[in-house]
């Protein structure tokens, strides 16, 4: 499939770097607890949780690394993937008078579903920790399972109105 986008460089504005800015930092501070909490864990962790926040399965310890491993595979691949904006998916034809508009907001979205994704495993991370180390934190509760189901769609439909409304 051959794509005839124009190949333009987004600028950065202060929000998209403030999302890069916190992007990173959450996953550096994934890496450092993880890190920092390793020698004090015992040799069985939970690796998975159920719908009421309680650990239902348990692993050894090394399995621990799997996060953070996760965490910037995903991340490394999104800030890649913002490199080139000409070959994300669009719901209008790019032409060189909409693309900057377009580019923007599709590498804006990329981001906050970046930073999304990265709270996320910077939670999972606390959670399991802290179980394992026999604290009773329950992050993984209903409530949190909503919130893991309304946020990605509050971020779709913020993108859609946001289409409409710059390709009008």
């Amino acid at each position: 499939m051959k794509i005839d986008r124009p190949k333009i460089k987004v600028p950065y504005e202060q929000v998209d770097v403030l999302c890069e800015l916190l992007n990173i930092t959450l996953l550096l501070l994934i890496w450092i607890y993880t890190i920092y909490s390793f020698s004090d864990l015992p040799d069985e962790i939970p690796t998975h949780f159920n719908g009421a926040g309680e650990a239902d399965d348990f692993g050894g310890k090394a399995t621990i690394w799997i996060v953070p491993i996760i965490a910037t595979f995903m991340f490394l691949l999104m800030f890649i993937l913002n490199r080139f904006p000409h070959l994300h998916n669009y719901m209008v034809n790019i032409t060189e008078e909409n693309a900057l508009k377009n580019y923007r907001l599709s590498t804006r979205m990329v981001r906050f579903i970046n930073l999304y994704c990265l709270a996320l495993f910077a939670a999972i991370i606390f959670e399991i920790i802290a179980v394992a180390k026999g604290n009773a934190i329950t992050l993984f509760n209903t409530g949190f399972l909503v919130i893991t189901i309304i946020v990605p769609i509050i971020i779709i439909a913020v993108s859609f109105y946001y289409y409409n409304k710059i390709n009008k």
